[in-house]
């Protein structure tokens, strides 16, 4: 039985198909169009995801629908016409393109696929509790979902059992986590819906001494529960994240988006409504574990990505499991709509955990030397051992190495198969890499990536963190050492890697371990700023070609940067006017 799963319109377009349940293909639409958070009707990744099965559309047994399009647009009509006519103007340009989109789901499937078989919708806030519990091999849990807003619901809790999921309680729009959190990412200047992760890397840089003034946006109870104050927000007439009277309470106007220059009272506003933030999610988390009778919790929504928050969670609610879905935002909503159909509506058994995040598009070894060579690329072919080897010398040696291998990772995490690599104990690595290769802001932390045996050797925590979404504080001791992944807090956001869970990156780290007696090295996305992670051999050879990577491993395949001829390319250098 075949299951397509879907999400599209709002934020992050995406497709996942089951296979008698279990996972076989899922992708966001963004690696294929090369459009940051492209939330159109993902036309490419279902089209990867059938080819990937060898069926056609008319052989799904059904499509899943990550949310109910009429209930979220009950609410929207219902706060246009309740601040009407202040919101005539939005009303005007927004309604016609909402009806003729978001309403048109099976006009889409039927004329790019032909499929005018069953479409099934779950109510999104379901989808992404499915999405966390049905992949996280519990036989029971507490289930927790957060983030800006479904068609009503803002965070949900409820409890898994077998197949059944059942949601319990919910806090309704416009009181929203999700939504303070983005209102504070636009008040420090960067990018609502695709800068919140830049707001939690800058929130160790300051202090918290604007707690208070986030209290007066919201009211938190000891369960979790809060509603905010809305005479200080705007987004709920489709406006501006905030008014005047927020900008009053926090005594300087909005920074500029995109500004160049950050200073202290930003990175002070930053970290503390990261502080609020955190004792929201480990008071929400307690009062669903109390609640479902478990200490088992699955997690999703994309608060769910706020790792920091994932970090006091683990350490601070009296958990025991903690599961969070990797694609714990929109996209990953596919995956859990498909799994309300398998479990949920048809019954079946609830699988194993999610058995390997490495779902998307991934190239053959003929299909990579094939693109090298019309770019006239030189390389050289290696086994294995050869190319880990090699690999390991040149992070040891100081060089920036992408790692493009296989599968491409399922979430916004590049996990060992879309990255780039660096030598963790350079002191001067998080600097160059963000400022030659990534061309981003400069208190950007890189992730580690270690194996998974010596993980509690170098970082206060007692788990598996294979999707790098959990932050630790890194063990005093090796703080100096590990400069370059040490966050200024003292913390990492931590990826653990065994040979189960992907071999090939695993040998790699293990081979710079052998060598150096480190097992750990830097893992960050391989891309640049503004671009989704690559997916095509196409699309990693650019990207090395226009940073000052200084090679490259494309399957088995090793370039080095001096190596290479010249090909006519704006670098991203000069893309972002930088000298």
């Amino acid at each position: 039985m075949y299951i397509l799963g879907l999400s599209c319109f709002y934020h992050d377009a995406a497709a996942c198909l089951l296979k008698d349940g279990v996972p076989i293909a899922a992708s966001d639409q963004q690696a294929f169009s090369r459009k940051k958070h492209d939330s159109d009707f993902p036309v490419q990744a279902i089209r990867f995801c059938l080819e990937t099965a060898g069926i056609t559309a008319d052989q799904l047994d059904a499509v899943a629908f990550y949310d109910k399009p009429l209930m979220k647009f009950d609410r929207l009509l219902r706060y246009q016409l309740h601040h009407f006519p202040s919101t005539y103007r939005t009303f005007v340009d927004a309604m016609p393109r909402w009806i003729a989109t978001k309403l048109r789901l099976p006009k889409c499937l039927k004329d790019n696929f032909g499929y005018t078989g069953a479409i099934l919708y779950s109510e999104h806030h379901l989808s992404h509790a499915a999405s966390a519990y049905y992949t996280s091999g519990f036989e029971e849990a507490a289930v927790l979902t957060v983030d800006g807003v479904g068609e009503w619901a803002t965070a949900s809790w409820g409890r898994g059992k077998g197949h059944d999921l059942e949601l319990l309680g919910e806090i309704k729009f416009p009181h929203s986590l999700g939504l303070l959190y983005s209102a504070f990412t636009y008040y420090c200047g960067f990018k609502v819906n695709s800068a919140e992760y830049k707001l939690m890397g800058l929130a160790p840089y300051g202090q918290p001494t604007m707690v208070d003034k986030v209290r007066k946006f919201i009211d938190v109870k000891d369960d979790g529960s809060f509603r905010l104050n809305m005479e200080y927000f705007s987004y709920e007439r489709g406006e501006a994240m905030f008014n005047e009277k927020f900008e009053e309470v926090m005594g300087r106007p909005r920074r500029p988006l995109e500004h160049k220059g950050m200073d202290d009272f930003y990175m002070d506003a930053a970290r503390s409504i990261q502080e609020v933030t955190n004792e929201i999610m480990v008071k929400l988390a307690r009062s669903a574990m109390e609640r479902a009778g478990s200490k088992n919790l699955c997690m999703a929504g994309g608060v769910a990505l706020n790792c920091v928050a994932n970090g006091h969670i683990l350490r601070d609610s009296g958990v025991e499991n903690l599961y969070v879905q990797p694609s714990a935002g929109d996209a990953g909503g596919a995956m859990g709509a498909a799994y309300v159909v398998w479990n949920q509506l048809l019954q079946n058994p609830v699988g194993p955990r999610l058995p390997t995040p490495y779902l998307g598009a991934g190239y053959d070894e003929a299909e990579i030397k094939k693109t090298l060579d019309r770019y006239g690329a030189v390389y050289k072919r290696m086994e294995k051992d050869e190319l880990c080897t090699r690999v390991a010398e040149l992070l040891d040696t100081a060089h920036v190495v992408g790692w493009y291998q296989g599968r491409m990772e399922w979430g916004p995490r590049a996990l060992g198969h879309r990255t780039i690599l660096g030598d963790a104990r350079h002191p001067e690595m998080r600097t160059i890499i963000n400022m030659r290769i990534k061309f981003r802001e400069g208190f950007r932390p890189f992730a580690p990536s270690c194996l998974e045996e010596h993980v509690g050797e170098y970082f206060e925590i007692d788990r598996p963190s294979p999707y790098m979404l959990l932050v630790a504080p890194v063990k005093e001791e090796h703080r100096e050492g590990l400069k370059a992944i040490t966050h200024i807090d003292g913390s990492a956001r931590i990826q653990t890697i065994n040979q189960d869970q992907d071999a090939l990156y695993y040998d790699l780290i293990k081979a710079f371990y052998d060598r150096t007696g480190c097992p750990i090295v830097i893992n960050t996305s391989l891309n640049v700023r503004g671009e989704p992670i690559v997916n095509t051999p196409e699309d990693s050879y650019l990207c090395f070609m226009r940073t000052d990577m200084d090679a490259m491993a494309l399957g088995p395949f090793l370039c080095m940067k001096e190596e290479q001829p010249e090909i006519e390319l704006k670098s991203a250098k000069e893309e972002f006017g930088l000298d």
